[in-house]
């Protein structure tokens, strides 16, 4: 059986970042984009306010996409953290668990993340201070119509960042991977790695080319890398 891929957006982004991969004919993996309130065809709904809150949207929409199937979890960013996040919501529930967790562009949820305090800074200042904390520009943010749309859920989601604390909680029983871009400034090696101590058989770090948002940058090197990790666990 074919194992699936949930996947989990980075900040301010939703289900349609992953759609385009659904288009791959080749690919060994089924892609199932996971959705959340506040962008796409969910526009209309408020977005999510905590990371509880969201890992619950997230843990519905994997069970009902799973059903007795194998399958994986990938996130990238605010993902990551949403990803593990949902990840132990599941176990914590007894529902089946992945086959492997893949964490992109994040540090171990321990570590101190730079804030963005988005509520004190008005649209252009918080675009400016993103932009220059992650080293990546994106062309709607230049776009005020599109900005206004937009917007809403990044600032929802970063704030949401900036107050999660992770819970104390037993180790992950599955495989869990950490790619991180070899030019990510956010992101430091040695804070990837310490996702080790958040799964019982340790992590493994693999260094992708590009920075914080490598993601963006080559999806057949990204679609490449998933499946040689996912090939065992199929």
């Amino acid at each position: 059986m074919t194992l699936s891929l949930m996947c989990l957006p980075y900040a301010g982004g939703g289900a349609g970042v992953f759609r385009p991969w659904q288009n791959q004919p080749d690919l060994p993996f089924r892609v199932v984009p996971v959705q959340l309130p506040g962008r796409d065809e969910w526009f209309v709904q408020d977005p999510c306010t905590t990371m509880a809150d969201a890992a619950r949207v997230c843990a519905g929409q994997i069970r009902e996409a799973a059903d007795t199937g194998p399958f994986a979890v990938f996130g990238h960013s605010f993902g990551a953290l949403l990803a593990y996040e949902t990840v132990r919501l599941l176990a914590a529930e007894g529902a089946p668990l992945p086959e492997h967790l893949v964490v992109s562009g994040a540090a171990a949820p321990d570590v101190d993340r730079p804030r963005m305090d988005g509520a004190a800074l008005d649209d252009d200042a918080f675009v400016a201070r993103l932009r220059g904390l992650v080293g990546y520009d994106h062309e709607a943010w230049h776009e005020p119509e599109l900005r206004e749309l937009l917007l809403p859920a990044l600032r929802a989601d970063l704030a949401v960042q900036d107050a999660y604390v992770p819970s104390p909680g037993p180790p992950l029983p599955m495989p869990l991977t950490v790619l991180r871009g070899t030019g990510d400034d956010l992101v430091r090696h040695e804070d990837a790695a310490r996702w080790a101590e958040y799964a019982a058989s340790g992590a493994h770090v693999v260094d992708m080319p590009g920075g914080h948002m490598y993601f963006t940058e080559d999806w057949p090197l990204l679609w490449k890398t998933l499946g040689t990790l996912l090939a065992d666990h199929g």
